[in-house]
């Protein structure tokens, strides 16, 4: 099913219980302008959430995390969520939802080898359970959510078609998780159980610094969020990601105050603030050490 608005949950007689069972009987598609969305916590299906324009905040197991262009989020089956674009902002969102059945039957199938063929296609399988945290967009994925988008926009409800593009999704997903898993490897420890919890509270600290970049953020309060201490934060962030959470802040910084310099017509001054730098000759010479030449406009 494809959509090409949000739902309006606060509207007369908006009957969320019909809304949600779609979700248990097909694959969705939401392909949406929008601005002043919310949609209170709820249970949700496996789904990619990404964006091209804006940003769509979602709360998460007790903590919030910003989608913004370049990055998605995935939400495992069953996870309960809220989400929510705010009034003052115009986002163009794209969220694609899997029917339960059918994502566990095409992640089975990953797990079989060519030879081999199943007896029994039809039964229920476990889908696996994703680290739910930003992931980079990747050229081959965004390449397959736009040829998933220019087929539904021709012929928006040939199901079969939109169920061929989600196959390589999901199969896109799977080869991630993978990878997310080798990284886990890396942190030192005997037990597999303990790895695994240290890499979603280390995913949660980037994620923070991903959403709060432009923030007044310390060591402290993110070490809170992740329920890690100071030592533990600094040492694994930089055993799995190659750098302190500082270094982290001050790259993401550098990123989007280059990209604001190319696209707006903001002031110096202005990026700097927006990009959560105390003056701008802090951020003059922080850009400096990246790019090796000062900002200009």
């Amino acid at each position: 099913m494809y959509f090409t608005q949000l739902p309006d949950h606060s509207a007369p007689g908006f009957d969320e219980a019909t809304h949600f069972s779609k979700f248990r009987k097909h694959n969705i598609v939401f392909n949406a302008e929008s601005s002043n969305s919310y949609c209170d916590e709820h249970m949700g299906c496996l789904s990619i959430k990404t964006i091209s324009k804006g940003t769509e905040w979602y709360g998460i197991d007790h903590h919030r995390l910003a989608v913004r262009p370049g990055h998605y989020l995935v939400l495992n089956n069953d996870q309960q969520y809220s989400c929510q674009i705010a009034r003052e902002e115009k986002a163009h969102c794209l969220s694609v939802f899997f029917r339960n059945n059918f994502a566990a039957a095409v992640f089975h199938d990953m797990q079989q080898k060519e030879d081999h063929l199943p007896e029994h296609p039809s039964h229920n399988h476990i889908i696996p359970e994703f680290y739910q945290t930003l992931q980079p967009l990747s050229p081959v994925l965004f390449c397959r959510l736009q040829f998933l988008i220019s087929d539904l926009e021709n012929d928006t409800n040939n199901e079969g078609i939109t169920d061929e593009h989600l196959v390589f999704l999901l199969r896109h997903l799977l080869f991630t998780h993978r990878s997310d898993l080798k990284r886990q490897s890396s942190i030192p420890s005997i037990k597999v159980s303990t790895r695994h919890e240290l890499y979603k509270r280390l995913c949660i600290a980037r994620d923070i610094l991903h959403s709060s970049f432009s923030d007044p953020l310390d060591l402290n309060q993110i070490s809170q969020y992740s329920l890690l201490s100071v030592p533990q934060l600094v040492r694994q962030f930089r055993s799995v990601f190659h750098c302190t959470p500082y270094q982290y802040l001050i790259r993401l910084r550098m990123e989007n105050a280059a990209t604001l310099l190319t696209t707006t017509d903001q002031s110096v001054q202005g990026i700097a603030w927006t990009c959560g730098f105390a003056n701008p000759s802090a951020f003059g010479r922080a850009f400096k050490s990246a790019y090796k030449c000062t900002p200009q406009i």
